[in-house]
């Protein structure tokens, strides 16, 4: 919160990625119509959010930078099973993670920020990210072998919480 302009950005950038990962989905996966669906929704909401949080970057007077690795998803991307069926899991899951974190952390800046429409801003983006949450989470089921997803899913959370504890805490989402 000392560094919110910092996390205004951030956040710009990562609604971006987030609009860019559910195209990249529809690309990989024309033979999944239910996929599909969501992710054409999924993308235009991102892309909604990105020009939300744009005009909260414009109207006070920041200037938009070029959009920095995120050392967190990059992490997890590295943990991705390359086999059709197993990237496509990790891929859901992955997302699922990063959508939950989000959720957690718009939550604790709500939660942080006075009265007013930034505050109810990131109260609607906390719900946002959780529903997204859930939606890779039932894709997840819908187009993987449910036997395997609680198991992965531990295995891939175990690992986020070292790759979290080694991460340097700055102004970002992630």
């Amino acid at each position: 919160m000392e560094d919110f302009d910092t996390f205004l950005l951030d956040h710009a950038s990562c609604e971006k990625k987030a609009s860019g990962m559910a195209m990249s989905m529809i690309s990989h996966y024309p033979d999944k119509p239910v996929l599909i669906r969501e992710m054409l929704n999924l993308a235009v909401e991102e892309l909604s959010h990105f020009r939300d949080v744009m005009r909260l970057v414009l109207d006070k007077g920041l200037t938009p930078a070029a959009d920095l690795r995120d050392e967190y998803v990059n992490q997890l991307h590295r943990l991705m099973d390359q086999g059709k069926e197993a990237y496509l899991l990790d891929r859901l899951l992955i997302a699922a993670i990063v959508e939950a974190r989000g959720a957690e952390r718009f939550g604790l800046i709500a939660d942080a920020l006075p009265r007013g429409s930034m505050k109810l801003f990131y109260q609607g983006i906390t719900r946002s990210e959780s529903r997204h949450f859930q939606l890779f989470l039932d894709l997840a089921y819908q187009h993987c072998d449910a036997n395997l997803i609680p198991q992965r899913l531990d295995s891939l959370l175990s690992a986020e919480a070292a790759i979290i504890a080694s991460l340097p805490i700055k102004a970002a989402l992630h």
